[in-house]
């Protein structure tokens, strides 16, 4: 097997794969980083997205032999130094943007992805760039007022919230 190397949330690691392993496989399996979901395992739902050198990607589209030299941020690298959440799961949390949470890591990268291309989306433009993420709990509206929120917008009221 192929010994790959990546530079994952900062740190240098290395890991032996098959040709065959998708990257979201050995992220969980080998790596032990859980928080890449994998949902349909068809780049269909979007749980599973990551950045690879600074672009989402949906982890189970990607073969992990192909990306040794790569770097790859995961969930588990969103959070600020000490810990605490980063502004856009701390919008997320505030809310409304999670119920189950299954979806919740791959949302959260694509919304960096967005905000790092269009820091001060409207709300029609970030519905479209998450339309490759399926939430089934939300409705979406929690995660639409949380990535408004994390770009410094004001949200609009919704009598749900």
């Amino acid at each position: 097997m192929p010994k790959i190397t990546m530079n994952i949330n900062g740190r240098e690691t290395s890991t032996e794969v098959e040709n065959r392993t998708l990257l979201s496989t050995a992220l969980r399996e080998n790596l032990y980083l859980t928080g890449t979901h994998i949902g349909c395992d068809t780049s269909q739902c979007g749980a599973c997205v990551v950045h690879v050198n600074g672009k989402a990607v949906k982890s189970c589209s990607v073969f992990a032999a192909e990306l040794d030299g790569a770097t790859v941020d995961t969930i588990e690298g969103q959070a600020n130094a000490d810990g605490s959440l980063n502004v856009i799961q701390q919008a997320f949390q505030d809310h409304h943007g999670l119920q189950c949470g299954f979806c919740t890591p791959g949302m959260v990268m694509s919304a960096a992805e967005l905000l790092k291309v269009n820091p001060k989306p409207s709300e029609a433009e970030i519905r479209d760039y998450l339309e490759g993420n399926i939430c089934r709990c939300t409705g979406y509206q929690g995660i639409v007022n949380a990535i408004m929120a994390a770009s410094g917008q004001d949200v609009p009221s919704i009598a749900a919230e």
